[in-house]
């Protein structure tokens, strides 16, 4: 019975200690966000590698998602004659659930590995010790840049995903299938209202929270050397996105 228990314990006990030190991690950043020095240019540098690196990846799957949504819900809606419905189907979608989380996971698979793996390396090779020893706090230098940059570049590129992905629905929905173009944009404005975009844009700065916590958590303490950081990688990758599908039903339970 003790075996039993000492097992079924194990990984709950193991789980309350990395949501611990993930918490401890986050409350860190926050404090140094408003201690000097800013570290301005290293948040521009994360900005532009969250942010712009991101956008070709960005555009391509809100583009074909957006396309997708036209066409199966054309062949659905087509069965009752409410084809015209497919343009609000398609930007009601986008903004509220798919543009936000397929933002964040192709960011996570993009950057939040990334993260995980640089701050993994500099965790085995003893870089985060030696700025330690130059009396540069690393939560603040690391950790705290990347955070900043992903709450705040996770709405902006939630925003193109869903451009990207309506035009991807118009063009397949007008274009491909016939749908009247006027009927097909009118009912976007009868549909689509403010407060679906700003619920989209609110999930993605959770979402962008998340993945650059995570993966800055998880190459922090990451050892083991290069075995360890390819794990840390992984482990970034795989929580993250567990975390960011969680997230988002109970977000989407409180806004809607």
């Amino acid at each position: 019975m003790t075996k039993l228990l000492e097992f079924a314990g194990r990984p709950v006990i193991y789980a309350l200690q990395e949501a611990g030190r993930m918490l401890f991690l986050l409350f860190s950043a926050l404090a140094w966000m408003c201690r000097p020095p800013f570290r301005i240019r290293v948040i521009f540098a994360q900005m532009e590698f969250v942010g712009v690196h991101s956008l070709v990846i960005i555009i391509i799957t809100g583009a074909f998602t957006g396309a997708v949504l036209a066409l199966q819900s054309y062949y659905g809606f087509r069965m009752f004659g409410g084809e015209s419905l497919v343009g609000s189907t398609v930007a009601l979608a986008m903004t509220r659930e798919l543009g936000p989380v397929f933002a964040a996971l192709m960011v996570t698979a993009r950057a939040g590995s990334a993260m995980a793996a640089e701050l993994g390396a500099m965790r085995v090779n003893e870089q985060i010790d030696a700025l330690h020893s130059m009396s540069v706090n690393p939560v603040q230098y690391l950790v705290m840049p990347r955070v900043v940059a992903g709450v705040l570049m996770l709405p902006a590129l939630t925003v193109i995903c869903d451009f990207v992905g309506v035009l991807g629905g118009y063009f397949v929905g007008v274009r491909v299938l016939g749908i009247n173009s006027g009927i097909f944009v009118a009912k976007i404005i009868e549909y689509v209202g403010m407060d679906d975009i700003f619920s989209g844009l609110i999930k993605s700065m959770v979402f962008g929270l998340l993945l650059t916590l995570i993966g800055c958590y998880k190459g922090y303490y990451a050892s083991g050397g290069a075995k360890g950081v390819g794990a840390a990688a992984t482990q970034a990758v795989v929580l993250s996105s567990v975390c960011i599908l969680i997230s988002d039903y109970f977000l989407t339970a409180a806004m809607f």
